[in-house]
């Protein structure tokens, strides 16, 4: 079993950063895909990347590319979404997932991740 907690969220004006952190603890073995998610109100919860916790190796959606970064601490289970450049769009209920597989395997929707986080919610103002 593996537990997940995200901390960081908070609300921030647009051009802002925040630093978005996923303490993983548990019967992790193995290399893990770490995803985040992010849900606006009455919205469908959609990926915003994923790394390989073995190697760093990580990918983004498309409206996010050159101003989210993943990174990871393996030394101590933490995954970091850091988020820069944040728009009013970005705001959400930002969920931290993992699943025991590398990345690549799957096409990284929701129902793909066996476990989550409870969210942090990040608001970005106009």
């Amino acid at each position: 079993q593996v537990q997940l907690a995200e901390s960081g969220g908070g609300s921030v004006q647009t051009g802002g950063s925040l630093r978005l952190s996923c303490a993983a603890s548990g019967d992790m073995y193995g290399n893990y895909c770490m995803g985040w998610f992010r849900q606006a109100p009455g919205k469908e919860r959609n990926g915003v990347g994923y790394i390989n916790s073995f190697s760093g190796s990580a990918d983004y959606a498309d409206g996010v590319k050159g101003r989210f970064t993943l990174s990871r601490d393996n030394a101590t289970n933490v995954v970091y979404l850091h988020l820069n450049s944040l728009k009013p769009e970005d705001t959400g209920m930002y969920y931290c997932a993992a699943d025991p597989r590398f990345c690549w395997v799957r096409r990284n929707e929701a129902a793909d991740f066996r476990y989550w986080g409870q969210g942090t919610q990040v608001t970005v103002s106009s």
